[in-house]
């Protein structure tokens, strides 16, 4: 097993299971601050680390590279509890400014967010000072349209968000919906291979200096996702079945099928895999799937998270 790759002492990350993101908190002798905050119902853990890694100082920045619920669900919580300025991508803005429901993701992938607010905006090109480098805000559109990402040169350390995992991205979303995002997420790794990065800080998995290799997986996965886009819709409702069980513990399966209608982005991904009288088979299809790979346990009509399960 090797080694956690050397960061510097003023970049700490909480490695965080699912349902959370990770957090990278930065601190300099200026101020305090917290890349993605998690999901929210682990908000009260996020604080917690936080508060611990802090001790008597406060947390003056949340920085949110997209504003999926996995990556902004503690805001609220650490806004409630300090005055911090939160800073999200421009292009979200207006919608969280008017927290228009049809447009965030939350309610199309069956997640919750406690409603935030924010303070100032990131846009590729801009500059950061946090954790005593600088840092610059990379546009990431694939996995999510409006992500960015966070490199700084000095250290040499890129903060990946969901555009670069050590094996693979994120869900490459707009796809579903018929919108370009495969080859926004190839312009992204072409972006990432340019940079001279010696420690990616994903947005989900243990930081890696193996970058070269990743980017290689990346590449193959997405041309693989390209080749027959059925494979990104069926990975999405896997992917949306297995959050929503580890959020909820245990579920009925007629309870999936209408979080299916409910839900845009399920249905959105089950249009392109089925007709919509075949989607209980389809469910039944990808949960029997997923239970032999051990994602979840199956009990007749009721479905369940592992119990190994965080």
């Amino acid at each position: 097993m090797s080694a956690a790759p050397a960061l510097p002492a003023s970049m700490r990350v909480f490695e965080r299971g699912w349902l959370s993101s990770n957090n990278v908190l930065l601190v300099d002798e200026a101020r305090t601050a917290l890349v993605d905050t998690g999901y929210a119902t682990h908000a009260g853990q996020t604080l917690a680390l936080v508060r611990h890694a802090l001790g008597p100082r406060a947390l003056d920045v949340v920085v949110n590279t997209h504003l999926h619920s996995d990556h902004c669900g503690g805001n609220a919580r650490l806004q409630a509890h300090w005055p911090c300025a939160t800073l999200i991508p421009a292009a979200s803005a207006a919608t969280v400014r008017d927290w228009d429901e049809a447009r965030l993701s939350f309610l199309a992938t069956g997640q919750t967010c406690e409603r935030f607010a924010f303070t100032g905006t990131l846009a590729a090109g801009d500059r950061l000072a946090l954790g005593g480098f600088e840092w610059e805000v990379i546009g990431a559109p694939g996995h999510d349209p409006d992500s960015v990402m966070l490199y700084a040169s000095a250290p040499r350390v890129l903060i990946s968000a969901d555009a670069l995992w050590e094996h693979g991205f994120g869900v490459i979303f707009p796809e579903l919906d018929g919108e370009s995002g495969f080859a926004e997420q190839h312009a992204v790794l072409e972006a990432i291979a340019k940079l001279d990065v010696r420690t990616v800080i994903p947005g989900h998995g243990k930081p890696f200096t193996n970058v070269e290799a990743a980017l290689e997986r990346a590449f193959s996965r997405l041309a693989w996702l390209r080749a027959e886009p059925a494979r990104n819709a069926k990975n999405a409702l896997k992917v949306l079945i297995v959050f929503k069980l580890l959020e909820v513990r245990a579920m009925r399966f007629d309870s999936l099928v209408a979080m299916l209608e409910s839900a845009a982005s399920m249905r959105a991904a089950a249009q392109r895999l089925a007709p919509r009288a075949a989607w209980p088979g389809l469910l039944r299809e990808l949960t029997g799937e997923l239970a032999k790979s051990g994602a979840l346990v199956m009990n007749g009509e009721h479905l369940e998270a592992p119990a190994a399960a965080v």
